[in-house]
């Protein structure tokens, strides 16, 4: 079982408590009404796999309720860091990826 620390509760907890909620940092289009399918498709539906250290976001489910980013290795489930939303993470993500269904290599 992984302890999370919260940024906002100060608290180290037991996962139990958070949810993972996917890849952070995901920029929003910048114009939306225009997109392709396909480009509001990816931007919707579409992550990154990395193998090794990636930035994601969780929530404190049962505790502050507040989204949160973790910078966790998906291959030790080690956890690096814990920030804020808004803020940039200390620890770089790793530039391995798992190729994605429809991805080309």
């Amino acid at each position: 079982m992984l302890t999370i620390y919260c940024p906002y509760c100060k608290e180290v907890r037991d996962q139990e408590e958070f949810t993972p909620k996917g890849q952070a940092h995901i920029s929003r289009p910048l114009d939306p009404m225009n997109c392709t399918d396909e480009e509001w498709g990816n931007y919707v539906y579409f992550r990154k796999n990395i193998k090794g250290v990636q930035q994601e976001m969780w929530v404190h489910t049962h505790g502050c309720r507040k989204y949160f980013n973790v910078t966790r290795d998906t291959v030790t489930y080690q956890i690096h860091e814990t920030y804020p939303m808004g803020e940039q993470p200390k620890v770089a993500a790793s530039e391995q990826l798992v190729l994605t269904k429809g991805e080309a290599k």
